[in-house]
């Protein structure tokens, strides 16, 4: 597998990220994670995304999941073409209850334990590749989930990785100041979890799992 992990954005590493993808070249990106947002928020958003994607040599194309609901096979064939996927970050759980609907989930499993794609994520991004979305709802609410995708709140992960990520660390982006407290519980309850500053990155490669800065 090749994962790309981390808090905001590349943390600057996106070296590593390059590194993992190869020459920069079509790129799919994620942003449902943001899909309880006012449509012009999320418009404004995505347009944010694609700058620094754009800057590295990338050729970002968004696959709205809402556009797959119920048709995964559709989602498949709109990823082929596709070495890489960056996942964004917003509300983890309204992003993985987008995954479930269209059955991307599965796919991007699949896809990324067989190699044929790197799967890139930032924040929301990072958090649903854990095998369980314990502890996320310390940041993230799972109220919104309903309202905006219609379904109840899943909290089973994509199990990408054997642990949780906690990520925005000491930053500004953790609104309710609740990553250290969360760590220090899931570490109680027995859960495996790796905390995340702004500035940090986990590379999962051939080579093993590292964290990348201090």
């Amino acid at each position: 597998m090749k994962l790309f992990l981390s808090s905001y954005r590349f943390g600057g590493h996106s070296d590593a990220f390059v590194s993992l993808t190869g020459p920069p070249s079509d790129l799919a990106v994620i942003a449902n994670a943001s899909d309880a947002w006012p449509a012009a928020a999320r418009e404004s958003s995505l347009r944010s995304e694609f700058g620094p994607l754009r800057a590295l040599g990338y050729r970002p194309v968004e696959l709205d999941l809402r556009r797959y609901v119920g048709r995964p096979g559709a989602f498949e064939r709109s990823l082929e073409g596709f070495g890489a996927v960056w996942v964004r970050g917003g509300n983890t759980f309204v992003l993985r209850a987008q995954l479930a609907r269209s059955g991307a989930d599965d796919i991007l499993r699949e896809r990324v334990r067989r190699e044929s794609i790197v799967y890139g994520g930032y924040s929301a991004g990072a958090c649903v590749a854990a095998p369980s979305l314990i502890g996320v709802e310390d940041a993230d609410d799972p109220g919104e989930v309903r309202p905006t995708t219609g379904i109840e709140t899943v909290w089973n992960g994509l199990g990408l990785v054997n642990f949780s990520i906690v990520p925005h660390l000491n930053s500004v982006l953790d609104e309710n100041n609740s990553g250290g407290s969360t760590l220090q519980r899931l570490r109680r309850e027995g859960i495996p979890c790796h905390g995340l500053t702004d500035e940090q990155a986990i590379v999962v490669d051939e080579t093993g799992t590292r964290l990348l800065g201090v």
